[in-house]
């Protein structure tokens, strides 16, 4: 399960304290009085904490500078709130889709960067489009399963609204576009929606044309998330059974690079917008 970006930073800070007293970690297990196994999984971000233990920690380092300790507690305040997430009403079928830890890296996220070589991304669909393309994909779940994920599909972009939205840049193959769909309309609808999203200040979006030939991005989708300093980048990659998060340097750094790479052999945003008005037009002619 995917640490959120709270639990992270705290594990982080807790262990520098920790090493500047240059206490181990039985010596600190000993004064606090837990397992130090505990307090190992605490410093690795594999177990949350409370505010109490929290205190009784910055105690043994010696820590009086309030504004640090209030930091510190807050992130122990935000981990536990995440364990009740809004997605947690939907646990079911996002349990199944093995969904949840990406949900919890993404609500903490201060920019996002997804390549999609075959689908929109699910920050930018529409319901009907979501709807369509969960339905042929998720066979073996229920009408009401698949609107269920919908659901949390359209709660997901309302974060991209809000005072802290993170920026979300995406690179959509043309095949992503030029896949047709049951509905002709549904296609259309959400050639508009890209076009409205690009307006955005915070979202940029970018087609890469088949003419881009062969290119870094052919192994799949994947998605770059960045967080408050001091926690890293990691890499998101979905499968069909199950999910990876990168979080090696050497890892996320072969992607960032795959990014750059692909964004640049992409149209411009603005040549984007365009293309993206030429391809929702002659769809609107298959209509007719």
């Amino acid at each position: 399960m995917s640490k959120s970006v709270y639990r992270r930073q705290l594990a982080a800070r807790l262990r520098e304290l920790r090493e500047d007293t240059e206490l181990t970690l039985a010596e600190v297990a000993r004064q606090v009085e837990v397992s130090q196994g505990s307090l190992s999984r605490i410093e690795t971000g594999d177990r949350g904490t409370t505010p109490l233990l929290v205190k009784a920690l910055l105690d043994c380092y010696e820590v009086t500078d309030t504004t640090l300790r209030e930091d510190l507690l807050d992130l122990v305040r935000a981990d536990q709130a995440q364990k009740r997430p809004w997605w947690k009403k939907y646990a079911a079928v996002v349990n199944t889709t093995q969904y949840g830890g990406y949900l919890t890296l993404e609500s903490s996220a201060t920019s996002l960067r997804t390549y999609q070589p075959l689908l929109v991304p699910g920050l930018l669909q529409t319901e009907a489009y979501a709807r369509e393309i969960i339905t042929e994909m998720r066979p073996d779940l229920s009408a009401r399963q698949v609107q269920a994920l919908v659901d949390v599909r359209m709660r997901r972009q309302a974060m991209l609204d809000t005072e802290n939205a993170p920026t979300l840049w995406a690179v959509i193959d043309e095949a992503a576009i030029r896949r047709r769909i049951r509905s002709t309309e549904v296609a259309r609808q959400q050639l508009e929606r890209l076009v409205h999203a690009s307006e955005h200040p915070r979202i940029t979006i970018q087609f890469l044309p088949f003419a881009a030939g062969a290119h870094a991005g052919l192994y799949g989708s994947f998605m770059l998330m960045d967080f408050p300093a001091p926690t890293p980048e990691v890499v998101w990659v979905e499968n069909l059974t199950n999910s990876v998060c990168f979080e090696d340097p050497g890892d996320v750094d072969r992607y960032i690079e795959v990014f750059d790479h692909l964004r640049s052999r992409a149209l411009m945003p603005s040549e984007t917008c365009r293309r993206f008005r030429t391809i929702a037009r002659e769809l609107q002619h298959e209509e007719h």
